[in-house]
């Protein structure tokens, strides 16, 4: 018969076993949320989201091969890629936490100033954008101007294309009443002018941009020359943004004959060029971010084989996320790396 001091003692006993049972399993929760790696940079596991982009677009392709690497690279980390309607709408899923990273280009992140748009950050410069204005190779349309009264695909609402083909169109002298615009995204927009339902359409994008070497492979199309507007892309960006003052955003640049080999005619074709960066919120977890800028940095040449514009990711670039400063995780793995 168990006398009353033996009861209290199995009692205590019980509880405490219950206590350093409860205090494991919280210990282990803590280990698999929290993890380390091998450089020392610890980094919290989990689900989180990248905005991406268009179907047909670098951003969509770049994610879907960044993807894998980060899970290979981050034990513990699910990439979650999010299609969007481009730079503006990434930004707008970054700061409003629907995700974590995202591209945009340096013209959406200048011109961006809706709630939270001071807690932006950048991973760093990747690689440039271009502005390519496609109509078919036998069309009339041989400058900007040339589309008063055309069908014009002038990319989505809350997109980068649909900001850079507003201002090219506006320094053109051209209006909405002078044409008729076509709201579509790039798969639309290249089925569309192969159809005949437009007559030529804006996008902005790495080279090559996959729907136009599909389009091209398809039908004869050829470039519009736009190279001469970026001065006055550059002047209007920092008269309108107080994110573009003291920065150049905008510049002229030549797409070459390899990007897009069944173009007709093969033609070198001075345009816009536009950086993009890879950005985060200033909450996300520093690890994290060093951990994923030091991924952007090394799959570099594992991206370009496909992503043939992610060949231009340098560290010495990198670093000049302008108009957007450094996250702090960015910027301790740039230092970590200094020679």
């Amino acid at each position: 018969m168990s006398t009353a001091p033996g009861i209290v003692r199995r009692a205590l006993r019980s509880r405490l076993v219950r206590t350093m049972t409860a205090l494991v399993v919280l210990v282990a929760a803590a280990l698999a949320w929290w993890l380390a790696v091998p450089d020392g940079v610890s980094y919290p596991a989990g689900t989180y989201g990248m905005a991406t982009g268009a179907t047909g677009g670098v951003y969509a392709l770049y994610g879907t091969l960044l993807k894998p690497i980060v899970q290979r690279e981050l034990s513990g980390v699910d990439l979650r890629l999010d299609p969007s309607e481009g730079g503006p709408d990434n930004l707008e899923r970054i700061v409003d936490g629907r995700d974590d990273f995202g591209i945009a280009t340096a013209d959406a992140v200048a011109h961006f100033t809706g709630p939270g748009a001071g807690s932006l950050r950048a991973l760093g410069r990747l690689y440039d954008d271009y502005v390519q204005l496609v109509v078919p190779t036998d069309s009339p349309i041989h400058s900007v101007q040339d589309l008063r009264g055309m069908r014009v695909g002038t990319g989505q609402p809350d997109s980068g294309v649909a900001l850079i083909a507003d201002r090219v169109l506006q320094l053109s002298g051209l209006t909405a009443n002078d044409l008729a615009e076509a709201p579509l995204g790039i798969d639309d927009c290249a089925t569309q002018l192969r159809e005949g339902r437009i007559d030529a359409f804006f996008w902005s994008g790495g080279l090559p941009s996959s729907a136009v070497t599909t389009l091209s492979q398809q039908m004869k199309v050829r470039l519009i020359p736009l190279g001469q507007l970026a001065t006055q892309m550059d002047a209007l960006a920092s008269a309108v943004d107080p994110g573009a003052r003291n920065t150049q955003i905008y510049r002229s640049s030549t797409m070459p004959t390899s990007a897009y080999p069944r173009m007709q005619p093969d033609d070198p074709v001075p345009t816009l060029a536009v950086a993009n960066l890879m950005v985060t919120r200033a909450n996300v977890p520093v690890g994290l971010v060093q951990r994923m800028t030091a991924v952007l940095i090394d799959s570099r040449d594992a991206i370009g084989k496909q992503v043939h514009s992610a060949q231009m990711v340098d560290i010495r670039s990198a670093i000049y996320p302008d108009p957007l400063p450094l996250a702090e995780g960015a910027r301790r793995y740039y230092v970590s790396v200094k020679p």
